[in-house]
């Protein structure tokens, strides 16, 4: 009995840092600001030069609450822009350039949750074909990364126990992901898969090999409207679906306003063990408020989520801040392009 209560609190605390809100990975909320978080195919497809740096706490108030820093970095090697130079003159393509078309990222990210944390990075190639006004871009990415277990923070009623003592403090594990996304001037949708190759976490060789990191797909689209010539509208979607059939669902609708201001209103649905009931509200479903500003070539973001749950009545909600800047020129760019 001994043996199986120490057992059952390590890997416990483990499965609910890895799992949270039944996702392997952090939660986002301003994914679309910086879609490349979740399908690596997105790395490059804008052409600029992109920096993110997003800093989320979830269960702000909540003592070892759940908190993500990610940094990620994207670019794309093109050999001739939109526009292109003569001796004399400048003249405007009708179509993108033919060449150019790989692309390339990085992703570093630390996790923490009570006990547990996740550090790491991923490295990402993709490449992007042109469809007359479209763009249809694939990508692939290796990552790697550290689960470390802080055995302070873990209370036990025997702290000599042998599974305890043998348990070791971190462990290494790498995995795959890849992705495609089709692009336009109003309409965006992507398909990812994330560990791909399921790989085995195993913080000791007798009881580590049982834990897998379990194959998440996620099905990403947007439109935008045009309502007026400084204003438009765009509402999207994330469903992501776990090999155990664990489903969650994101209804957003966003506003943008001279494409220098944006705000808008996400739904969340809880967590559900089946797809017909997730779609209705799964268990701890929330809403998310957001709003950001552009400022010559930097992005501010900031997102609060307050959920649905009794979980909420013990704090003060989750906090998201996301920074972002670009460089390279309308000339380096393809202009009918601004997921921004």
């Amino acid at each position: 009995m001994k043996l199986f209560r120490v057992k059952y609190i390590i890997f416990s605390c483990f499965l609910f840092s890895a799992l949270s809100q039944a996702q392997q990975f952090p939660i986002y909320s301003q994914y679309m600001m910086n879609a490349f978080l979740l399908n690596p195919a997105v790395a490059g497809h804008e052409g600029y030069t992109a920096v993110n740096f997003t800093v989320r706490e979830q269960w702000a108030g909540l003592k070892d609450a759940p908190t993500t820093f990610a940094l990620t970095g994207q670019t794309r090697l093109l050999k001739n822009s939109f526009i292109s130079r003569t001796k004399s003159i400048r003249r405007r393509r009708r179509v993108m350039s033919r060449s150019g078309r790989v692309g390339l990222g990085v992703y570093f990210f630390h996790d923490q949750n009570g006990a547990f944390s996740r550090t790491g990075m991923q490295g990402t190639y993709s490449y992007h074909l042109t469809l007359r006004r479209s763009q249809l871009s694939f990508g692939a990415s290796l990552s790697t990364f550290q689960y470390k277990l802080d055995k302070d923070k873990l209370n036990l009623e025997n702290p000599d126990d042998q599974l305890y003592l043998n348990t070791a403090s971190q462990a290494f594990i790498s995995d795959a992901n890849a992705g495609v996304y089709y692009s336009d001037k109003n309409i965006y949708a992507g398909f990812s898969v994330q560990n791909l190759f399921e790989s085995f976490l195993r913080f000791n060789n007798r009881e580590g090999a049982g834990f897998k990191l379990e194959r998440q797909y996620l099905t990403m689209g947007g439109y935008r409207f045009d309502l007026i010539d400084f204003l438009f509208i765009e509402p999207s979607f994330l469903f992501k679906l776990s090999e155990n059939v664990v489903s969650q669902l994101d209804l957003n609708l966003k506003f943008y306003f001279k494409e220098d201001y944006w705000a808008g209103l996400s739904y969340r649905t809880g967590s559900g063990s089946r797809v017909a009931q997730e779609s209705i509200g799964g268990r701890g479903s929330s809403l998310i408020v957001m709003g950001g500003a552009r400022v010559d070539k930097f992005y501010f973001g900031y997102a609060f989520d307050y959920t649905f749950s009794s979980i909420s009545a013990r704090t003060y909600g989750s906090h998201e801040l996301m920074i972002a800047v670009k460089f390279g020129d309308s000339a380096r760019r393809y202009r009918w392009l601004n997921r921004y």
